[in-house]
């Protein structure tokens, strides 16, 4: 799945809304901009995409049914399971939050992140929690377009790759290129995860 081109001049004219944001098309590839903040837009998928305009970051958006398992979802999008990256919740015992971006056939060791941070207690939130931190819910959660910008810590395994992600809504997922997206957080990479 590769993102419709478009020159730079075209990218600075797109309006915010694209066809496939406005529920008009599958796909869409764009780079947008926008006129109001991201904590005044409601709809998740029209966050992502202005955060991502925000910061020149070139996302591809793809509708897609649901998929009852990671496998299946990989399936529907005709990648590998390692290609999606999920964006986890992470709690500090301070009640602060970051993001852990996790390679889909691995899972978040703890142990590693705690000694990352430097702390000895992190846990995942409950559902309604995660929300409340980042306006996503579960299955739906990116760091872009997050109602709080929290720290994230991207995985080195995810580097060097496009890479599919939760865009904020369910039935979509974005594409991206990894590098860029981390550039683009401003995340730190180490190596967070585990072998499922």
């Amino acid at each position: 799945m590769r993102p419709t081109s478009s020159s730079a001049a075209g990218r600075a004219r797109l309006p915010f809304h694209c066809a496939a944001a406005e529920g008009r098309a599958r796909r869409c590839c764009c780079t947008a901009t926008r006129s109001r903040p991201v904590a005044d837009i409601v709809a998740g998928k029209d966050r992502f995409l202005a955060d991502a305009g925000d910061r020149g970051l070139d996302v591809e958006l793809i509708a897609r049914p649901a998929a009852r398992s990671l496998v299946e979802a990989a399936q529907l999008l005709g990648i590998a399971p390692a290609d999606i990256v999920k964006s986890l919740v992470v709690k500090h015992k301070d009640g602060t939050f970051l993001f852990a971006l996790i390679p889909g056939d691995r899972q978040i060791s703890w142990p590693k992140l705690r000694a990352l941070i430097g702390v000895n207690k992190l846990s995942m939130p409950a559902a309604d929690v995660a929300f409340e931190a980042t306006g996503y819910q579960r299955g739906t959660i990116t760091p872009l377009g997050s109602t709080t910008a929290w720290p994230v810590y991207a995985d080195a395994a995810i580097t060097g790759r496009r890479i599919s992600m939760g865009a904020g809504e369910h039935g979509y997922s974005a594409f991206v290129d990894s590098d860029a997206l981390i550039k683009a957080l401003d995340a730190t990479v180490a190596d967070i995860s585990d072998p499922e």
